[in-house]
Parts: C-alpha cells; sequence; structure tokens
C-alpha cells in the first residue's frame, strides 16, 4: 500500500492492549542478551521491521536464538565477526547502539540501513567512540553509514555531551562497559534512561548522580534478562491524540511503560487540557501500568523544557496543538532536524497543507490553532509523521502517502485505527 484515506470519526470508547511493544527497549533486550551469561527470555517483543532487524544482527553475530513465537530466547558465547553486512533498516537507535556495542568487540562490522538512515548523522556517536580509541570510518569521515568498524581497546572516558540523546549516552554506556577504567558521561539534561534501568537491573554497576552517569567496566558477564516488553508510549500517544481531539471520546491503553522519561508528552497533553489518568500496574525493569485519555477542550501550551523526553511524540503533538485554541510553540528542539524525515520541516508543510498557520524556526515551530481541513500529505518516508496525519484526518478526513515506513515500529497500527473510523487503502 501507498496512501490511505482517512474518514474523520465520531466519539468513540475504547481499551486497547494490543499497542505495539516498546521499540526501544525491544532493541535494547536483543542486544543486551549479547553481554549475558545464560539465556535471557525476552516476551512481547516488538515484530516490526526495525527491531526485527537487530534481532538479526545479533544472530549475525553469533548469538544462538529461539523463537516459539510468543517468547524469544536468547544466549551468546561472545561476539563473533559476522559474515554479512549488518543492516539496521530504517533504525538509528539501532545503528548508533550497536556502535557502542561493536567498538570493543574483536573483528570487523560492517554497519548500514536504508536509505533514509543512510543519510542520518552518525558523527555525534562515531567522533566520541573515535576519541577513545574506537576505529571507525564511513562516508563523510564516518557521519553517514555505511560504517566500518574494527574492534579496539578503548580508554576510560570522562564525556561531556552537548546534545540530551538517550542514543548516544547509551552508545558510550556500552563502550564504557569494556573500557579499561571507570567511565562517567554527562549530558545537559536528563534524557531517556532505559539503557541504565535494564543494565542495572542485569547486575552491572552504572551509578546516576543527576546528569552524571558513572560506569565501572565488567570484570565478567551479566545476568540474563528475564523481561517482557510493555507497550510502546510513543505508539500509544497517537491514540491518546485521537481521543483528544475526538469531542466525546475515551481511551484506555493498557500495559504501557510509565518511565517518567517516556510520558512526557502526555504531560504535554494533560497541560493543554486533556483529562488523563495513570494507573501503576507492575515495576520491575520498568514502571508499567495503564493511561486513561478522556476529550476535553485544548488549549496552546509552550514545549521549551525536558526536549528529548518527548521528541518522538512531538509530531503527534502538533496534531493536538492544531486542534487546540490559541497558540502553541515548540523551542529548543532542533533535533527534530534529524530524525527519519526533517520533521520540523515535515510538520510545518503538513499542517499549512491542512489550512493551519505554522510559523517555522530553526530550533522548532509556533502553530495557531484552528480547523482542520482535508489534505493530502507526504510522509517522507517517515513513521511518524505518516500516523501523525492519519490521526489528523479523524477530525477531517485526510489522504497520507508513502505507508510503508510505518511497519518499522507499529505494524497493527491500521487494525486498531479501523475500531475508530474508516480506512480505505490505495496502491
Amino acid at each position: 500500500m501507498s496512501s490511505v484515506v482517512v474518514t474523520s470519526a465520531k466519539n468513540f470508547a475504547l481499551s486497547i492492549s494490543e499497542i505495539a511493544p516498546d521499540k526501544s527497549i525491544s532493541h535494547r533486550s536483543v542486544m543486551f542478551a549479547m553481554l549475558a551469561d545464560g539465556v535471557s527470555e525476552i516476551e512481547n517483543f516488538l515484530r516490526a521491521e526495525d527491531t526485527l532487524n537487530s534481532l538479526e544482527i545479533v544472530k549475525n553475530l553469533g548469538a544462538k536464538v529461539e523463537d516459539d513465537g510468543k517468547t524469544i530466547k536468547i544466549s551468546s558465547d561472545g561476539i563473533k565477526e559476522p559474515f554479512e553486512i549488518l543492516d539496521c533498516g530504517n533504525s538509528g537507535t539501532g545503528m548508533r547502539l550497536f556502535c557502542g556495542l561493536l567498538s570493543s568487540a574483536e573483528g570487523h562490522f560492517v554497519l548500514t540501513g536504508d536509505k533514509y538512515l543512510r543519510r542520518r548523522p552518525m558523527k555525534r556517536v562515531t567522533a566520541p567512540l573515535i576519541s577513545i580509541g574506537a576505529k571507525i570510518d564511513g562516508r563523510e569521515h564516518g557521519d553517514l553509514a555505511p560504517l566500518s568498524i574494527r574492534g579496539a581497546s578503548l580508554k576510560a572516558f570522562d564525556y561531556e555531551s552537548k546534545i540530551a540523546s538517550a542514543q548516544v549516552k547509551s552508545c558510550m554506556i556500552l563502550a564504557a562497559l569494556r573500557a579499561d577504567g571507570v567511565c562517567s558521561y554527562t549530558e545537559p539534561e536528563l534524557s531517556r534512561d532505559h539503557t541504565e534501568r535494564m543494565l542495572r537491573g542485569m547486575g552491572a554497576k552504572i551509578e546516576v548522580d543527576g546528569l552524571k552517569t558513572t560506569v565501572t567496566p565488567l570484570e565478567g558477564l551479566l545476568l540474563p534478562l528475564k523481561i517482557r516488553v510493555p507497550a510502546d508510549p510513543s505508539s500509544a500517544f497517537f491514540f491518546a491524540v485521537a481521543a483528544a481531539i475526538t469531542p466525546g471520546s475515551e481511551v484506555t491503553l493498557e500495559g504501557v511503560t510509565l518511565n517518567p522519561t517516556r510520558i512526557e508528552a502526555f504531560k504535554a497533553l494533560e497541560r493543554m487540557g486533556a483529562d488523563i489518568s495513570y494507573e501503576l500496574r507492575d515495576n520491575k525493569y520498568e514502571p508499567v501500568g495503564n493511561i486513561k485519555v478522556k476529550h476535553a477542550p485544548l488549549h496552546g501550551i509552550v514545549i521549551e523544557d525536558n526536549i528529548s523526553w518527548l521528541i518522538d511524540e512531538l509530531p503527534a503533538l502538533s496534531i493536538a496543538m492544531a486542534c487546540a485554541e490559541g497558540e502553541s510553540l515548540v523551542k529548543n528542539a532542533e533535533e527534530l532536524r534529524v530524525k527519519e524525515s526533517d520533521r520540523i520541516a515535515t510538520v510545518v508543510e503538513g499542517l499549512r497543507a491542512c489550512g493551519i498557520e505554522v510559523h517555522e524556526y530553526k530550533d522548532g515551530y509556533r502553530i495557531v490553532g484552528g480547523e482542520l481541513k482535508s489534505a493530502e500529505v507526504e510522509s517522507d518516508g517517515d513513521h511518524r509523521i505518516a500516523m501523525s496525519f492519519i490521526i489528523a484526518g479523524l477530525r477531517c478526513g485526510m489522504k497520507v502517502t508513502d505507508l510503508e515506513c510505518i511497519n518499522t515500529s507499529f505494524p497493527n497500527f491500521f487494525e486498531l485505527l479501523q475500531k475508530i473510523t474508516d480506512v480505505e487503502f490505495a496502491k
């Protein structure tokens, strides 16, 4: 399918337990299993293109993988030099974290991806890795994939990052686990912390003090991972916005991670006026529970803090802003420029096509709330742009093109959407 036409929706009330499993945790679970002594067991793994690529990569790195369709079991006796080029597909998370994992492994490794990933900047991880002894090269002096990695001995480091990025932090934590001394990583703003939580749960010595993370190198292997991947709040958020912008509607999103660094977009939607409540159900590697969202009149807000906590949800949040009364401003979000698309440009272009007044800035945009109009929007190969404007169609009807990208993160998105409105596909 290359395009979809979505019909405007009437009010709805849903409980959804089939939200796509968390993409970030799924990626990490298969990678971290390579560091464990014994069999790691992963339930509810996200079976989407990006995460399945990471699973295929760990197989190519020598891991033994058993998969009965419900639980994935992974065991490894160390990272092996692969015969194949390692294809990360569309995943920046996969490529950047594998850089950290492989930089100290014995052997030669080549990481590549699709045409969109090959144009995304990688120097943010390759430069600090090279500075501590990693041997990495690629196009544009190591900034663009394919990347060639020759495993090397890594020096201990005290690194201060200029950007708040969970991908960069996770890459450097993985490198620190095999460095020749205690390492520290400091960031300007606290980014998502799945890596620290999961690795500590496996026995790694990782201490967090404010914005500084200290890592003690491994003396041996970690404990096996035993995890059920929670639902992805970034995926769930599309349906939160759907309820928030559709009068008389409500949705309960079940089994979602309630990690504070992952639900900032819900908190922003709350500040806009949406009626949102949270119910904690479990807390092992991650706090997990239910989120209930009810429609209420929305008003404009300013988004300028904790940007790294909601960077992925900003396109969907922009749809809520377009439906709100008054103006909304997004600042300090230049990171949006280097996602699967230039998300500042694609959000602005899409909303203007829908008749919304938008002002574009280097690090964000200003949206004047109004009445969305039906339009045709091109996703530019970006799954979050595609799904955001499909959700916008619940207000006014919408045609969105270039849909294959949705399979990278949320394969059953349309199955759930059809519980709300009519969907018509075209080739």
